[in-house]
């Protein structure tokens, strides 16, 4: 059946946002508008005849509306097979009528649980007749166009304007496939959540959902089609900033801006703070007695680096940052906030995407990562360590000092951003030597050494910037090898989290060199 006529409708909805109006173009077609509790009121009160769906089913809504359509004379009219003989029958005996539309949007659970509302609230907003219904009306798009959002009404009044009254299959597969994919990404949201409730890590199914975003022009190369989905999450971050400027975000410049963002939240909002990323990995990271100050620690770091890279600030941005980021081109800017001077001043930046959002992301939140693998996907919880909240345990025979000691938590927090093997210098709550990713822990350590040194040279300073800095290691030295690079940078202390078998090799190193080290007990390896 290619073509479905639309004669009678269901509509049930949670949100109501364009309701009256869609509801009056199908009545004006001829449509019989069928419909349940607050919806029903909703139409009545605009003046439309609406039957209620207890006159449908001959049974009054009850249990405070938990059971309203949960019931033959709805599922009937939504599952009969149009033509088959023994489907109209049964439709005869039992006087079902069809039902050719059905409008459902679920009950706002996702929304319920994002706002953290008690226990029972969030119960009493998992939806049941609604994905039922929903699930019943696209197993059977042959025959009913299904509708799961306001977004779909005007598409479906002009399809039936223009075709007579009807329907094409084609456009009933599409909603079809859309209902499907919106009840599967409900179910995962309560699952998810469920989990979360009694405290289980690894529940026997695990599923994942989310709502369209934006498609995006192409992945992270060009060959490779991508998209930014919206999932439940409550956590401020890149995919609910309001992007005030500039071209369209790409799927690299959205991953390397999530990065940032992350980074530069792990810094509480009352001391200015400052992250440079580039390739997911920061060129430089620095707190500072303003934002401006901050940035030029941070760009000092690794200038050439910085060149074409993601800022993100833990502060609304000021007229002077402002002014100070400009100096160079940069892809995307992210803050909590921008002043009008700020606006202003990045409006003269077209290519410049000005990301603001809510707020910092709360860094010690609890939430999923998953990564995809040949048959399967990897499921973690994310890693909510804050350098601030560890315990640290001196291991060598001097301790640090408070400077030191500011400077190691500071180096932790970034190295927990770095892509593994990282190696982190700080100096004053700056960053001033960064190695990523290397095969070798030894090797992230000459990389940050060398590429501190020629920011040295380009600022005309006479000796290298991790001269007097303290070094951090996102995982324990296996040898004392990486240790001992450090110490030749000029280091004074170390924070790693311990825990090799040749610890007390590393100890004695730090000790001969007379260095500080701490132990943190925690590692933070990103891969």
């Amino acid at each position: 059946m290619a073509d479905q006529q639309i004669r009678r409708a269901l509509l049930s909805v949670s949100d109501k946002t364009g309701l009256i109006s869609f509801a009056t173009a199908l009545k004006n077609r001829g449509i019989e508008l069928v419909s349940t509790g607050g919806t029903a009121t909703a139409l009545k009160s605009a003046g439309l005849a609406v039957k209620d769906v207890s006159e449908l089913t001959g049974f009054p809504e009850m249990m405070d509306g938990r059971v309203k359509t949960l019931h033959p004379k709805v599922h009937g009219g939504l599952l009969a097979i149009r033509g088959n003989a023994v489907h109209d029958e049964a439709a005869r005996e039992h006087d079902i009528l069809p039902i050719d539309l059905l409008v459902v949007n679920l009950y706002p659970f996702e929304a319920t649980i994002a706002k953290n509302a008690p226990y029972d609230d969030c119960v009493e907003n998992i939806d049941v007749g609604g994905p039922a219904m929903i699930r019943g009306a696209a197993k059977n798009h042959e025959s009913v166009t299904v509708i799961v959002e306001p977004a779909d009404y005007d598409r479906v009044l002009e399809e039936i304007a223009g075709n007579n009254g009807a329907t094409t299959l084609a456009l009933r597969k599409a909603l079809a496939a859309k209902a499907f994919a919106r009840t599967a990404a409900y179910d995962a949201a309560i699952s998810n959540w469920f989990a979360r409730e009694i405290g289980t890590a690894t529940p026997e199914f695990r599923a994942f959902g989310g709502k369209l975003g934006q498609a995006l022009r192409y992945g992270e190369n060009a060959h490779q089609s991508a998209a930014i989905y919206l999932s439940a999450e409550s956590r401020i971050g890149v995919a609910t900033a309001e992007q005030l400027q500039g071209k369209e975000l790409s799927y690299n410049n959205i991953n390397d801006t999530d990065a940032a963002f992350e980074l530069v939240s792990e810094f509480a909002s009352d001391v200015p703070a400052v992250a440079i990323i580039k390739h997911a990995n920061p060129c430089g990271v620095a707190t500072g007695t303003s934002l401006a100050d901050a940035y030029r620690k941070a760009l000092a770091c690794d200038p050439t680096s910085a060149f074409g890279g993601i800022i993100a600030l833990n502060q609304p941005i000021d007229a002077e940052a402002a002014g100070e980021i400009t100096k160079i081109f940069t892809e995307v800017v992210i803050a909590p906030g921008a002043t009008d001077e700020a606006k202003a001043i990045f409006a003269a930046k077209k290519n410049l995407r000005l990301l603001l959002t809510s707020g910092l992301a709360d860094s010690r939140a609890e939430a999923l990562s998953f990564k995809s693998v040949a048959g399967g996907f990897l499921v973690q919880s994310r890693d909510a360590s804050n350098a601030d909240d560890l315990e640290l345990k001196v291991v060598t025979k001097r301790a640090p000092t408070e400077a030191e000691l500011r400077d190691l938590r500071f180096a932790f927090k970034v190295a927990k951003h770095v892509k593994s093997n990282a190696i982190v210098y700080a100096k004053n709550g700056a960053t001033v030597g960064v190695g990523a990713g290397q095969m070798s822990r030894v090797d992230s350590a000459r990389i940050a050494a060398w590429k501190a040194g020629e920011a040295a040279k380009a600022e005309g300073l006479d000796e290298p910037l991790t001269v007097g800095s303290v070094v951090a290691s996102d995982a324990f030295f296996p040898f004392a090898d990486g240790l001992i690079t450090a110490a030749e940078a000029g280091v004074t202390a170390v924070i790693q989290p311990g825990g090799s078998m040749r610890d007390d090799e590393v100890i004695k190193a730090a000790d001969e060199r007379g260095l500080a080290m701490v132990f943190t007990g925690v590692r933070h390896f990103r891969h």
